[in-house]
């Protein structure tokens, strides 16, 4: 009799509970999400062109609207150059660095994805438990200890515990690090396009520099043959020897101009080297050879200002930040409603061991729980404020990233087409110093003019043919820092830190080996 009411207390009991804990599980699935859904924004001020009321200069190279170019630092076609770039993408630290943080953004969001599943795990209890002397009544009025015998207690199995997503808490968490990901997807795309144009403005500099070093050098010989010539006309009583002095002051002078050049030489090898991953001078005899800085192409394609905010890495990161932002007011919504917690347990129990294989010892648990917030101290009202001041503080990030990426292209452009225009202008006074300088040497030697006449047009020559020089770098660094501007570099793919590049691939065969490679670890 008494087994027969124990299984139909059973019955009853599963027949309550099968169908809460269906209709919880239904809820979870078919559950709201809270707080605000995500929608781009639109940008603060959006150009129908960058060459809207630009003119350039005839003869320059010439920005038009046309689709930008990828490995825009080929335009330069300087094999070193590419070399280079190939390179740096796959041994910079930097680029490994970027690359590790978002394997780490990825288990982040992992960790917040595991509590859409339920929690499991196993445990064995073996126990001697000693009933209070006041906690069970046996029936004996004397209320003595001596009839309560400790309990033994052997136990194996599985509890289990699910908390539903009634609310989207997870769904939103785990939007939010998805937005996270790709936080750090973009700014390691925004390390590899710094790295290409830090890679490319040191490789200028360092032509700029060995041309420096080489006007210094040829300067050297033509004011040695003057002091030649100075001293020979000396000892023929065509001058004194106050044109001697200043001709020897002069020589020394520009002397002291080489050692600089050459540790500006030095200095950018090293920087190089340092950007690839390698220690010092490890470039040496790769770069050592003299080269004049690469001319910029004829036509520079600058795409259009849509397509900027696609290919700006501040922007994208700045709008996947307000991604997040926006998402984790929805985790804080959801945390004002109750939780739902499903709870379970199947495993073996006994008074004693022989019995812990029998499968008269088995024994289950089922049931639910529900958690409801009630007073917090003003926790989760504060925490909702601060997510909606973090997702306002994203907007206007995400504005000022839009208004700063038009304002570094406009900036770019000007400066490239004045500088082309200055450089222009730098050629014709090297020319005419030239001329000069030659026509003072002449009537020096005829004596109709002073040393003074020479001395300043020797001068005039040795400056106007620096800036000359370094104008024509600052052109391309100028090029340079417009591609920067308009984020020029790969679109869609990313190096991998194990990559190992082929002595002759391409970049962007590089770059597709690394992604096959990490897809398929």
């Amino acid at each position: 009799m008494a087994q027969d009411m124990r299984q139909a207390l059973r019955q009853k009991r599963a027949a309550f509970s099968r169908p809460l804990i269906s209709s919880l599980v239904m809820l979870a699935m078919a559950g709201c999400t809270m707080g605000p859904d995500f929608k781009r924004p639109t940008p603060p001020y959006d150009p129908s062109s960058f060459l809207d009321g630009r003119v350039s200069g005839a003869g320059h190279s010439q920005p038009e609207i046309a689709p930008i170019q990828v490995e825009w630092w080929q335009s330069f076609n300087d094999p070193e150059l590419n070399s280079l770039e190939q390179r740096a993408v796959a041994q910079n630290l930097d680029v490994q660095t970027a690359t590790i943080r978002v394997a780490e953004a990825r288990s982040n969001a992992g960790v917040t994805a595991a509590a859409f599943f339920p929690s499991v795990s196993g445990n064995v209890t073996a126990a001697d438990v000693k009933p209070s002397d006041k906690g069970f009544s046996l029936g004996s009025s004397s209320g003595s200890s001596s009839d309560i015998s400790p309990i033994s207690i052997y136990q194996y199995g599985f509890d289990a515990t699910w908390t539903l997503d009634i609310w989207g808490k997870v769904r939103r968490g785990v939007e939010a690090g998805n937005a996270a990901i790709q936080a750090q997807e973009i700014d390691r795309r925004g390390t590899v396009i710094q790295l290409m144009a830090e890679v490319a403005r040191d490789y200028l500099q360092l032509r700029n520099a060995q041309m420096q070093l080489k006007i210094a050098q040829d300067n050297v010989r033509t004011a040695q043959n003057l002091l030649n010539l100075t001293q020979q006309r000396a000892a023929a009583g065509l001058t004194d020897q106050l044109d001697v002095a200043q001709e020897q002051a002069q020589l020394t002078t520009t002397e002291a101009t080489v050692p600089t050049s050459q540790q500006m030489v030095a200095q950018y090898i090293n920087a190089l080297s340092m950007l690839l991953g390698e220690g010092p001078r490890a470039l040496q005899a790769e770069l050592i050879t003299p080269e004049a800085v690469p001319p910029t192409p004829a036509v520079v394609p600058v795409g259009l200002p849509s397509e900027l905010l696609r290919r700006r890495p501040d922007v994208m990161e700045a709008e996947a930040t307000l991604h997040e932002a926006t998402a984790n007011i929805g985790v804080a919504v959801a945390s004002f409603f109750p939780t739902f917690d499903l709870l379970g347990f199947l495993g073996i129990q006994s008074d004693a061991t022989q019995n812990l294989f029998t499968t008269a010892a088995r024994t289950y648990a089922l049931g639910g729980m529900v958690s409801v917030p009630i007073f917090q101290g003003g926790k989760l009202v504060e925490t909702l404020h601060l997510r909606r001041s973090q997702q306002k503080e994203a907007v206007i990030a995400y504005d000022k990233a839009v208004l700063q990426a038009f304002s570094d292209v406009d900036t770019a452009l000007t400066n490239y087409d004045q500088e082309q225009q200055r450089r222009v202008l730098l050629g014709r006074a090297v020319l005419a110093d030239q001329k000069a300088f030659a026509l003072a040497q002449q009537r020096y030697t005829e004596g109709i003019a002073t040393y003074i006449d020479v001395l300043n047009a020797q001068q005039s020559v040795l400056s106007s043919a620096r800036q000359y020089e370094d104008s024509t770098a600052a052109v391309s660094t100028d090029l340079v820092s417009l591609y920067l501007a308009l984020g020029g570099g790969w679109e869609d793919a990313f190096p991998t830190p194990a990559m190992e590049a082929e002595p002759n691939a391409s970049i962007g065969q590089t770059i597709k080996t690394a992604i096959t490679q990490g897809n398929a670890s």
